[in-house]
């Protein structure tokens, strides 16, 4: 009795196969991308001593891990932080800030270019109260800029930041340019975070 060759298996096309499922997972695929925050960090510099800042000078923000602000050694809530940071920033407590409409309290900050806000919080505390409260810190800097830019040109500074990036915006940008640079020197964002 002659024996029988054992069926083969066409692999000529295997090969064909594996490509094209190749080419569909590269086409199907998407591949997530962290999101963050947008923070532009200062360069590091070698060998430079810290700035010596007074204890007045600094607008301290805890937030624990149960979400609650303390503020400047007193409880707080969400919603008073804003107009809390603005009367500090905005205090010229020692009479140097010509454009200041605060208390002018010796105690309060000196001006606002050496204020800074100490944003301090826990391992607990949750993403969605750490950017609410970043962002009323934040809008507290944008209000007095915005102030700050209807009493000298009649705008407020984001309308004016709006022109600048409109590329059909008729204006002046290097002078637009200059003017919102000079708001943004008189009222610096200075934001230090720290997680505990």
């Amino acid at each position: 009795m002659a024996k029988r060759a054992a069926p083969e298996v066409n692999a000529g096309s295997m090969a064909d196969i594996a490509f094209l499922l190749l080419i569909f997972f590269l086409v199907t695929t998407t591949i997530e991308t962290d999101s963050g925050l947008n923070r532009k960090l200062p360069p590091i510099e070698d060998n430079v001593e810290p700035p010596v800042i007074k204890q007045k000078n600094i607008f301290t923000v805890l937030l624990n891990g149960k979400d609650q602000l303390l503020v400047e050694d007193e409880l707080m809530e969400l919603k008073d932080l804003r107009k809390a940071a603005t009367e500090f920033l905005d205090n010229g407590g020692d009479g140097t800030c010509n454009y200041c409409n605060g208390k002018k309290d010796p105690e309060s900050s000196d001006n606002p270019d050496k204020a800074v806000i100490s944003l301090k919080n826990e391992r607990e505390t949750t993403y969605k109260t750490y950017i609410a409260v970043q962002n009323e810190l934040v809008a507290a800097y944008n209000d007095l800029r915005n102030i700050r830019a209807q009493s000298l040109y009649g705008k407020s500074f984001v309308e004016m930041e709006a022109n600048l990036n409109d590329v059909n915006w008729p204006g002046n940008k290097t002078l637009l340019k200059e003017q919102l640079e000079k708001i943004k020197i008189e009222y610096p964002q200075k934001l230090s975070e720290v997680q505990n």
